[in-house]
């Protein structure tokens, strides 16, 4: 579709202004009069058959009403949508599950990141981490790389595995997968929410919601009440709901994905040697290599699309299966090495419909399911069996990953098209893309006298043999220091302190009290305190995050605490806050302060109305800022030398040790 977007388009692109209560179910396109009815709901036929499966969810598997969200994490409009649907989640309390699904606008620079950096985080730590970087994530006005970096550190997200799935595109295949679905289910906008398959387009009022949620919840108990077990009621209300939406007319204007596909993707050689299992005849003008893995939800997402491209291409067309298992499908590995035992023994068309088995039934892949599968297909299973005891394929399959690694595509399913590099569960039109310009070129080989069996060999002969290093801007980065520097950050004199006022090492800490890594650390500044003495005086800096919604106004009560009682006090508080990081708002603080001698808790509560210490906090943020750029937390200066993030205390006795020996000025 046209990507020159009016400001009209942008806005109904993002939710803003999108007038009708439902997609791809021809509801009202018009908006509603004030004070009229709301355009009715989508009609028990319009229901639509949208899969749960590997996605994010938050709420009980057998609640009545399953929400799926198509969402932008940079799209203001799906931050007002998902405070509905949590308003919602608290107002029917079980009966509401939410699943969310990515739908980065090309409109916004910064929302495929954000879907990655989301997706990453469900990789390392599940839904719980998942759900807390989604929260963060909307919690931002504006974003900017660094800032989601800091953030996805900040919840929990290793940064060096982050990093890495970045750096390979690991989520490219889900997020290009989300995104197909999205358009197969007639999605053009963010937020589009489906209600038990029934969709809402755009940040609609709770109402609106909450409506249908009746509805639907109604119709869950008849059914329920019919014998359905509750936890199956999502796919008994959506079996036979429409998988897609009518055919629109062609399009004329490439896809952008699919226009940078041809326009950028360098050719690789990406050899065929040892004839894997192939679909197709060897002289195909077209050659598809891909690099697939039988437990991956996306390579088993793109199985039609391929089905398309063979249907429309015809003999022109050749599909090669290599395997690249992914160490964390522990059911890959056999399947893959039973796929090809099958190969062995059978050849390629039954190796393909055993890779169709595997694809039909991705959730049960043990090795009796996989010697189930064999003999269903009339395998000699007295070999079969030998094969997958002794890894007889092993050494393939991981040559075949090794090739896929030197090649860059690290995640599955990736795909070379002639060459060309094509990443994800990419929608169809954009295979089509790189298909027609390979085509096009292999056309013209055969036209200047290339057998057609050698074309593919001539276009990949020259093809590179590994990635080009990605341009700067793409790469998380962060920049190069010397360790060794030093940084000069005066302290104030009303700065709170600890340990010896003429100490030989100060440890400056600037911190944010929301902070979790900042609550980690103060067990190791405790153990330092008692290993040092005198030594030692560490001097807390004020540094609120601004996606922890209450640091500032913790930083102002500790502030206030300090300014009544004194510097003892001041830590003997914030020992107490670090205690209960998730409950800071201003009644909280208040009760928190009053277990603290002498504090005046009705002094402390008007300092925090008037926001007294507001001005104090943001002097002190900007200080640091002046001095060490923007920083995440916590982050200390050991006598001027940095030393970043919740270390061990190994690192602060290091560091410590060497301002001792006077190694730090």
């Amino acid at each position: 579709m046209n990507r020159t977007l009016t400001l009209f388009a942008l806005l109904v692109a993002c939710g803003g202004s999108q007038p009708s209560a439902t997609v791809g179910g021809g509801g009202s396109s018009g908006a509603s009069a004030p004070g009229s009815a709301p355009a009715p709901f989508a009609s028990e036929q319009e229901r639509q058959r949208v899969p749960l499966d590997y996605a994010p969810a938050r709420g009980a598997r057998d609640a009545a009403v399953t929400i799926v969200a198509f969402t932008d994490f940079e799209c203001p409009f799906c931050r007002r949508g998902a405070a509905t649907i949590e308003e919602l989640r608290e107002a029917y309390p079980g009966q509401v599950r939410v699943v969310l699904r990515q739908y980065p606008l090309a409109m916004h620079p910064h929302a495929e990141l954000a879907s990655a950096i989301s997706l990453e985080a469900y990789a390392q730590g599940g839904e719980e981490l998942f759900w807390r970087v989604h929260d963060r994530l909307f919690e931002l006005e504006e974003m900017d790389r660094e800032l989601l970096f800091h953030l996805a550190q900040q919840v929990g997200v290793d940064r060096g595995r982050l990093d890495e799935a970045l750096e390979d595109g690991r989520h490219d295949g889900a997020i290009a997968a989300d995104i197909a679905l999205a358009q197969q289910l007639g999605v053009t906008g963010t937020p589009t929410f489906f209600v038990n398959g029934r969709p809402l387009a755009g940040a609609l009022p709770y109402d609106r919601f909450a409506a249908l949620i009746e509805e639907e919840i109604a119709l869950a108990e008849g059914l329920v009440a019919q014998g359905v077990a509750p936890a199956d009621v999502y796919t008994a209300l959506t079996w036979s709901g429409r998988v897609g939406v009518p055919a629109a007319p062609e399009v004329q204007d490439l896809d952008a994905r699919g226009a940078a596909a041809v326009e950028e993707s360098p050719i690789f050689r990406v050899p065929i040697a040892g004839r894997p299992p192939t679909r197709g005849p060897e002289d195909a003008l077209v050659t598809i290599v891909s690099f697939s893995d039988f437990q991956c939800p996306f390579c088993s997402r793109v199985e039609p699309t391929l089905d398309q491209l063979v249907e429309r291409y015809g003999s022109d067309l050749r599909i090669v299966w290599m395997n690249n298992p992914l160490p964390f499908h522990n059911d890959a590995m056999p399947a893959a090495e039973a796929a090809l035992e099958i190969y062995r023994q059978q050849g390629d068309d039954a190796f393909w419909r055993f890779h169709d088995i595997i694809f039909e039934n991705q959730r049960q892949l043990s090795r009796a399911d996989l010697e189930r599968y064999a003999q269903s297909l009339g395998a000699d299973m007295t070999a079969f069996r030998s094969a997958l005891d002794s890894h007889q394929h092993e050494a393939t399959i991981e040559a075949e990953q090794a090739l896929a690694r030197q090649l860059g595509a690290t995640g599955t399913p990736g795909f070379f098209i002639n060459g060309r590099q094509l990443r994800g569960a990419q929608p169809f039109d954009n295979f089509v893309a790189v298909v027609d310009a390979a085509m096009a070129d292999a056309r013209a080989l055969v036209a200047a006298g290339v057998d057609r069996g050698a074309v593919y060999e001539r276009i990949i002969r020259d093809g590179r043999t590994e990635p080009a290093p990605r341009p700067e801007a793409d790469r998380p980065t962060r920049e190069p220091e010397d360790p060794n520097r030093i940084y000069e950050l005066p302290i104030p004199s009303t700065a709170p302190r600890q340990g010896g006022r003429r100490a030989q090492v100060v440890i400056q800490e600037m911190a944010d009290l929301q902070c979790p890594f900042c609550s980690r650390v103060q067990a190791t500044l405790e153990r330092v305190r008692q290993e040092y003495g005198n030594r030692v005086q560490i001097v807390w800096r004020d540094y609120p995050l601004p996606f922890h919604q209450d640091a500032a106004l913790a930083a102002e009560a500790a502030r206030e605490v300090k300014r009544q009682r004194g510097d003892q006090a001041f830590f003997q508080f914030i020992d107490i806050v670090f205690e209960n990081q998730r409950e800071l708002g201003l009644e909280k603080l208040v009760e928190y302060a009053g277990r603290v001698r002498g504090v005046n808790t009705r002094r402390l509560r008007r300092a925090l109305e008037q926001r007294t210490h507001q001005a104090a906090v943001e002097a002190d943020m900007e200080a640091v800022r002046g001095a060490l750029g923007s920083i995440g937390t916590p982050t200390f200066l050991i006598n001027g030398k940095k030393l970043v993030g919740a270390q061990p205390f190994e690192r602060f006795e290091e560091a410590i040790d060497d301002a001792l020996q006077g190694n730090v000025p």
